[in-house]
């Protein structure tokens, strides 16, 4: 699978986001404020996994679909793939 640069540039996101809550930790930052953005890492985490999980099932489809083969268990796989990632 191509990974777009949509996918890309939300993970390098994720990643500064993560820098900048090791600079919050070794600042001594109230936790309050460390755990708020260690939710909003986790929110971006699942909506990039969301991006990553529906571009690959719309290419699963169309080459299931010209194939003629039945999607239903694609479409299945997905929704597990995103129920197993949180």
């Amino acid at each position: 699978m191509e990974y777009t640069d949509d996918v890309k540039k939300r993970l390098r996101r994720l990643e500064g986001q993560v820098k900048g809550i090791l600079r919050m930790m070794e600042e001594q930052k109230d936790c309050k404020d460390v755990v708020a953005q260690l939710s909003a890492v986790r929110s971006a985490a699942d909506k990039a996994i969301a991006v990553i999980v529906a571009v690959n099932l719309v290419k699963c489809l169309e080459e299931e679909q010209s194939k003629g083969g039945d999607t239903s268990k694609l479409v299945t796989e997905a929704v597990e793939l995103l129920v197993k990632s949180r």
